[in-house]
């Protein structure tokens, strides 16, 4: 193994120590500063501000500079509460939480132009992919359902007439699709209950397709954004 992967290992193991403290704590609360957690967590600087990023990109911890500051946990909606929990993921969950991070962010430019370019059959290849949502969330078939669900998001990125922006998308799809080892529910929010939310989410997204509507467009791409946190 090489010290890259080395460092990232320790940076995973001071991400999953500091998650520990997270879960016990409320909301909001104060961590404490960089300095004492790195400290706890027994890494150098470099190792420790890794599993810092991982924290961020996982909307866990929130930084505040200044007199008071230091670590908080984050203030936490139930949609970044399940993006991190419903899937189980394998040793490269690192690369995963990255790879949503990233697709959440390109969401937008892929709905721009869909909404400009999306031709009838198009639609037609997209309600076919949330049919297929509808029936595995019906089914209890989780594993059915997200590949109906990244399936909608392929068709979606293929009306894009930038083929780099398309591209690069179905690479993430790849990426979170091959570290994707199950999918299950939580104490907030039971399975069935989440299947069928997201699959009417999907529903509405493509509704706002076919109706070239913006605004309807805008407040989809905010209940479907797992990785921001939302106040």
């Amino acid at each position: 193994m090489g010290a890259g992967s080395s460092i990232l290992n320790r940076a995973e193991q001071a991400a999953a120590a500091i998650e520990t403290i997270v879960k016990s704590a409320d909301p909001g609360s104060r961590l404490g500063t960089k300095e004492e957690l790195r400290k706890a967590c027994g890494v150098a600087v470099g190792t420790f501000n890794e599993a810092l990023r991982l924290l961020q990109t996982r909307g866990l911890v929130a930084v505040r500079p200044g007199p008071g500051g230091g670590l908080f946990a984050a203030e936490q909606s139930v949609q970044v509460r399940l993006g991190n929990s419903m899937l189980a993921l394998d040793a490269g969950a690192m690369a995963v939480a990255d790879a949503v991070r990233i697709r959440d962010a390109l969401d937008p430019l892929l709905m721009e132009d869909a909404l400009a370019y999306a031709s009838p059959a198009d639609i037609v290849l997209m309600r076919k992919k949330v049919e297929t949502m509808r029936l595995a969330s019906e089914q209890g078939d989780a594993i059915a359902f997200v590949h109906a669900n990244w399936g909608l998001h392929t068709e979606i990125a293929s009306v894009s007439p930038n083929q780099l922006l398309s591209s690069f998308y179905k690479s993430l799809l790849e990426i979170i699709e091959s570290h994707t080892r199950a999918v299950h529910g939580t104490q907030d929010q039971p399975l069935p209950e989440y299947l069928h939310e997201r699959s009417v989410l999907h529903e509405r997204m493509v509704d706002a397709i076919e109706q070239r509507d913006e605004e309807l467009s805008r407040q989809v791409l905010f209940d479907h954004n797992t990785t921001s946190v939302k106040t």
